[in-house]
């Protein structure tokens, strides 16, 4: 069991009807785990125009940015089993990235700035995450090109895994990436999502 869920447990039964204490006691336990170097993995959850996303970072930066759909609950214990169990709710150290993300979605911010720690993704697919940031704001590159990008020109199916399975969505902007025919394709937080997101820098 992850210190969120002995968290979460325990403070509910200590205190059913009053969230402000929780709140209060939730935010004194992050401060002493982060303090005592027992927090491996923050994270917060925050609303925007795309659904509700989890943000989870650890010391060396955001780590994971995952949709609703996705289900959080699963997001955070695959973030136990493949990081460490030691998660825990601790908004303060996202709230840079919370900012940014609130930037980004009211058109003020075209690229990100926060650190980012790209543990989950590695080999060719890590190759073409980095290379999605040079898809600038407000444009689009489809697969092939993206495969001509990360030095793989064949490898046009490799670059869609990529993008399905990228642990940064928004952040590290696998929606700019379009079928050869101008159609959205496939997107980890869904079609509208992808529509959303494409309208948002299209308008800027």
């Amino acid at each position: 069991m992850s210190i969120h869920d002995v968290l979460t447990r325990d403070l509910a039964r200590a205190y059913p009807d009053t969230p402000d204490h929780l709140r209060q006691l939730r935010d004194r336990v992050a401060a002493k785990a982060q303090t005592e170097g027992i927090l491996d993995v923050a994270y917060r959850i925050v609303d925007s125009p795309v659904g509700t996303l989890l943000l989870a970072a650890t010391d060396l930066g955001l780590v994971r940015v995952a949709y609703a759909s996705e289900d959080h609950d699963r997001v955070l214990q695959s973030l136990s089993d493949r990081i460490s169990p030691r998660i825990l709710n601790a908004p303060a150290r996202l709230d840079t990235t919370a900012r940014e993300l609130e930037e980004y979605f009211a058109g003020r911010r075209h690229a990100f700035d926060v650190p980012l720690d790209w543990r989950l993704s590695s080999g060719f697919r890590s190759t073409v995450l980095h290379r999605l940031p040079d898809v600038g704001y407000g444009h689009t590159a489809t697969y092939a090109v993206v495969a001509q990008l990360a030095g793989n020109p064949k490898a046009v199916r490799a670059v869609g895994t990529a993008c399905a399975t990228n642990p940064l969505p928004v952040v590290v902007p696998c929606h700019r990436v379009v079928r050869s025919d101008g159609s959205m394709g496939g997107y980890r937080g869904g079609p509208e999502a992808k529509r959303i997101l494409l309208t948002l820098e299209a308008s800027a």
